[in-house]
């Protein structure tokens, strides 16, 4: 079947920088798609790609929507190169959801815009292009024209309760919310904690890791104090900021948790300690510690995670669908090979949220807290179209 393509850039300033051991990251960009088939039924999809990240970059992503023709064949989507992950998921996303379309009530053809219209009108643009400099592409590329080279800027278009309906206290308890780095998360736990929340993330290897120690031992005893016996869940994520003596600190002092009587808190997995190129240090430490490790950025794609997976790892794999790449193989990979899976979040639009949820719910129903309590980052009154 022949679909007509379209897509707008857009752009999210978060509430507040989001502080990792990569640095500081203030606005997320990425890109909107929408293919109508010839019947007229409307489908949307995301490229939310995270180059530092291992993906494709925002530049090398509208690059190759600016090449495409104004209609594609679905032969081209699933032809897509394993080097663009992002641009992988977004297209097969919208081909999925124009046939069992993301809206709640089923409808295809409607944009999940606040009001449900969508139809808002951009202005057309040229130059700076989703707030990233990149050349001006100009003239035919592969017999193709550029063609809505929009920018806007965009929020949360609901919040991730309305638009997957968490909106409650037992449905926020299957998403992890994310926590500031640094003495910040105090008051944001309290915030989820009152939402329903129960299993959290924070931030380390962005001080001096004697400052998050204390910090950390702080933060526990607030989630104990919230807790009164009900227990709660604290995921640590390094981004890979820590060098080996340091990740030994810190398993050895969430081993030290396990330990505490009758404590209501559990420290669920320390979050990929090491650089990617220490995989074999982390097989270790992993056999080491009681707490386990869980890999993010050492299985950022389908083929870092097959070959994480090749070597050994049985560990937890932490998935981030919208840089992985390609939704199809990974649910064959998933089918096929017995993991211990976190879905996560990259702070993406609802679109790229529900795509990312529908395929989490279908290969791991029953599967350990989903990471995309990320809402409360973002502004919620702007729209995505």
């Amino acid at each position: 079947m022949l679909y007509q393509f379209e897509f707008r850039t857009y752009q999210r300033k978060f509430k507040r920088p989001l502080q990792t051991s990569h640095g500081i990251w203030e606005i997320r960009a990425g890109i909107i798609l929408k293919l109508t088939d010839e019947n007229g039924k409307i489908g949307w999809g995301e490229i939310a790609p995270l180059s530092w990240f291992g993906s494709e970059s925002f530049e090398q992503a509208l690059y190759f929507c600016n090449s495409l023709p104004a209609n594609i064949l679905e032969e081209m989507i699933f032809g897509i190169s394993a080097e663009l992950p992002a641009c992988q998921f977004g297209f097969e996303s919208a081909l999925s959801n124009s046939r069992s379309p993301l809206t709640k009530g089923g409808h295809g053809g409607t944009a999940p815009t606040k009001g449900g219209t969508g139809g808002v009108k951009v202005p057309l643009i040229k130059g700076d292009l989703g707030g990233v400099k990149v050349p001006l592409l100009k003239g035919d590329l592969g017999g193709s024209r550029l063609r809505l080279k929009a920018t806007f800027i965009v929020g949360s278009v609901l919040s991730c309760h309305q638009w997957a309906e968490p909106g409650n206290e037992e449905e926020n308890n299957r998403y992890s919310g994310l926590l500031p780095a640094g003495e910040a998360a105090f008051s944001v736990l309290q915030m989820l904690w009152k939402q329903g929340y129960r299993t959290f993330k924070w931030k380390i290897g962005v001080a001096a890791i004697e400052e998050e120690l204390n910090v950390f031992q702080q933060l526990i005893k607030a989630m104990d104090d919230l807790g009164d016996r009900e227990k709660a869940l604290l995921r640590l994520d390094a981004n890979g900021g820590l060098n080996y003596s340091q990740a030994e600190t810190w398993l050895k002092t969430c081993d030290n948790v396990l330990g505490i009587p009758n404590f209501s808190v559990k420290i669920e997995f320390l979050e990929q300690p090491l650089p990617v190129t220490q995989f074999e240090e982390m097989l270790e430490l992993s056999a080491v510690y009681k707490t386990p490790i869980a890999l993010d950025e050492s299985v950022a794609n389908l083929d870092r995670i097959q070959e994480c997976y090749d070597q050994g790892w049985r560990g937890i794999f932490v998935i981030k669908p919208a840089i992985c790449g390609s939704p199809s193989q990974l649910r064959k990979f998933c089918q096929t090979h017995n993991i211990d899976a976190v879905f996560s979040s990259v702070f993406e639009t609802q679109i790229g949220r529900q795509a990312a949820l529908n395929l989490a719910t279908e290969l791991f129903p029953n599967s350990r807290a989903l990471g995309f309590g990320t809402d409360c980052w973002f502004d919620e009154n702007q729209e995505t179209w």
